[in-house]
């Protein structure tokens, strides 16, 4: 929700049935987050993006997520990078 995106191209890695990475993958369940992390936490993290300040988001905190840079480098022999964007405004549904 508030961490980067990539736009990448894969490599066709036939050892990864040529599939690539489709997200960070979550560190904390939904439930888990929602216990782990509180409301301020969320706003500082989601400092410099437009979003609904609400505790219904509170389980999308980045913090709930792995790394997405971590898990790019991780997928280097997946995929090329193209473009790294950096979130600016995030449109959810409550």
């Amino acid at each position: 929700m508030g961490t980067a995106s990539y736009v990448v191209v894969g490599r066709g890695n036939p050892v990864a049935l040529c599939s690539s990475p489709h997200g960070a993958g979550r560190e904390y369940s939904r439930t888990a987050a929602r216990k782990a992390f509180t409301i301020d936490q969320l706003r500082i993290a989601m400092t410099g993006i437009e979003y609904r300040d609400t505790d219904a988001f509170l389980d999308e905190i980045p913090g709930a997520y792995k790394p997405i840079d971590q898990v790019m480098e991780d997928a280097a022999d997946l995929v090329n990078v193209r473009h790294k964007l950096r979130q600016i405004i995030n449109v959810k549904g409550d």
